[in-house]
């Protein structure tokens, strides 16, 4: 009886052995097929920017945006995203302490991390925007910014020193009624001449036409004239004709939405013509020819609730864009998505404070030597840099805080 024991004893033991044995096949292959896929690397700067003069310091940091210099553009929304009492001592009145100031809306930065331009805010000539958003300077050097407050119904377009070149559309014009100090907003996503709480613009250079992520209020993808702001063409989800019901909240497991929720964030084209929409609440990216015609989409994070997955994209800098970027602010991360195919090759990023993490990671955008910039809003308020490590193999689908290797000693 001992002896039958022990042969049972035996066989469940080599059972055992055969599962793990077979576990440590299966995940050696999968390291290996993954292994087998290059991506690009990045690793933060920690260095990068350098620390602000002035005691200035970033409120909630809602927009990036790389010149043909290398220079780093962003915006924030400064003193009415920083808390007067511990935050701005400076700022008060009388003074409650030796710091902080908040930092002008727009700072300039040069490839090396320094300040070297900044300027913004309400001034004569224009309607600055009540809680401004997103920020793209053009090939001509032109500044171009939205809003997303709730009067914001308008763009902005500048010089790069900040004197206003033209306001297109009219601040208010979704007002619905209701008291002086609450107002009613109503979306109108068929208006052309004013827009709805505009997220971001891209501009166009060889049609001159600027691509409108419109936005918060609105539910479509705007384009106008980059010079007159004329109105040409607009739609909604799937190249529909817009339509401003309320859908509901997202429910991962319902069949995919036919209309975009807001806000729709991003609206990106591509070299081969292809624009790039970011339909956040629904964690999908659509993509469409220039027309409005649907070629695909892409469900990214599917399950993820609230703020949504699809924050913002920006491709990489080799002729073809081999691969696209994708800021998610909920989950923490930035995804390296294989353009073509729009298939997830690896992310990086976590949640926290220190380099390398993310809190609200809200925007991104590429330099010409492969480089990624972020900015970060609810309590993020900066801007980080990742810097190109090259195409290497893929080894984890998630990297997590990429930190820069240690030199040997």
């Amino acid at each position: 009886m001992r002896k039958r024991s022990l042969s049972v004893s035996a066989f469940f033991a080599a059972l055992v052995a055969l599962g793990i044995a077979q576990t440590a096949l299966e995940k050696r292959a999968a390291a290996e097929a993954r292994g087998s896929v290059q991506a690009p690397i990045f690793e933060v700067d920690p260095f990068w920017p350098k620390p602000l003069p002035n005691h200035w310091l970033l409120g909630m940091t809602v927009g990036v945006s790389v010149d043909d210099q290398d220079h780093v553009w962003i915006i924030h929304r400064g003193a009415a995203t920083l808390n007067p009492k511990t935050e701005t001592g400076a700022d008060a009145t009388p003074p409650t302490g030796e710091c902080c100031l908040p930092a002008p809306p727009v700072l300039e930065f040069d490839p090396a991390g320094n300040v070297v331009g900044h300027w913004g805010g309400p001034g004569p000539g224009y309607d600055w925007p009540d809680s401004n958003h997103g920020i793209t300077v053009d090939h001509k050097g032109n500044v171009w910014i939205g809003g997303n407050g709730p009067p914001d119904s308008h763009i902005l377009k500048f010089t790069r020193d900040g004197k206003l070149l033209v306001q297109f559309g009219k601040p208010g014009a979704r007002r619905a009624g209701g008291p002086a100090d609450k107002p009613a907003y109503a979306a109108d996503s068929h208006d052309t001449v004013s827009f709805g709480r505009v997220a971001k613009i891209f501009i166009d250079p060889r049609a001159n036409e600027a691509y409108v992520a419109d936005g918060y209020l609105n539910r479509r993808v705007a384009v106008i004239d980059a010079d007159t702001g004329k109105f040409k063409r607009y739609w909604g989800a799937y190249g529909h004709k817009p339509d401003d019901a309320d859908l509901g909240r997202y429910d991962p497991d319902a069949p995919p939405a036919p209309q975009f929720r807001t806000p729709v964030h991003c609206a990106d084209l591509s070299n081969d013509g292809l624009l790039y929409v970011c339909d956040r609440p629904n964690d999908r990216i659509q993509v469409f020819k220039p027309d409005g015609t649907f070629v695909k989409e892409v469900f990214i994070a599917k399950r993820t609730l609230s703020d949504g997955s699809v924050w913002d994209v920006a491709f990489s800098k080799d002729a073809q864009q081999k691969y696209m970027y994708v800021a998610d602010g909920k989950n923490e991360r930035v995804y390296v998505i294989q353009r073509d195919t729009l298939e997830l090759l690896t992310s990086f990023g976590d949640g926290g404070r220190q380099p390398g993490q993310f809190f609200g990671v809200h925007s991104i955008a590429t330099d010409s030597k492969g480089n990624i910039y972020t900015t970060e809003t609810y309590e993020g308020k900066r801007v980080q840099k990742f810097v190109y490590k090259g195409l290497l193999p893929v080894t984890r689908t998630d990297q997590g805080t990429v930190w820069p290797a240690r030199n040997p000693q």
